[in-house]
């Protein structure tokens, strides 16, 4: 369901209901990403953990991932190579959040990241230039 947000934020800024799985295990950083992909006018799938994203994207075909890196049971950059490595889900925008060094992301032909600690509104914009050029 559509969030109480004023319709001047949600405006023009993406189709409604767009998809996006937020696969974050800090539930505080989890639920920042939540409300303010929310309030932009997305539909929001969190999950703690790359076992659960797998899972999900097992049925669900979202309009882009934002994966954190450091995930317990199964490593973020262990989703992205499994998530590239499926037809299905090979051509879904992933977006890595991280606090590492970046050059390690390049070297692995990640196309979207962002470095931690991340503005809301930087993260929307990431998201919105990722799906526009899908």
């Amino acid at each position: 369901m559509h969030s109480a947000a004023p319709a001047a934020l949600c405006q023009s800024m993406v189709p409604p209901y767009d998809t996006i799985l937020v696969v974050e295990d800090d539930a505080a950083t989890r639920e920042l990403y939540r409300t303010a992909l929310t309030v932009a006018g997305y539909h929001v799938i969190a999950v703690a953990d790359g076992v659960d994203a797998l899972r999900i994207l097992e049925h669900e075909h979202p309009a882009a991932v934002i994966l954190d890196l450091a995930l317990p049971r199964l490593g973020g950059m262990d989703v992205y190579r499994e998530l590239r490595a499926q037809p299905s889900t090979r051509d879904i925008p992933v977006i890595i959040v991280t606090g590492t060094d970046a050059r390690d992301l390049e070297r692995n032909s990640v196309r979207h990241f962002i470095r931690k600690p991340v503005h809301p509104g930087r993260l929307i914009d990431v998201i919105s230039r990722a799906i526009e050029h899908h």
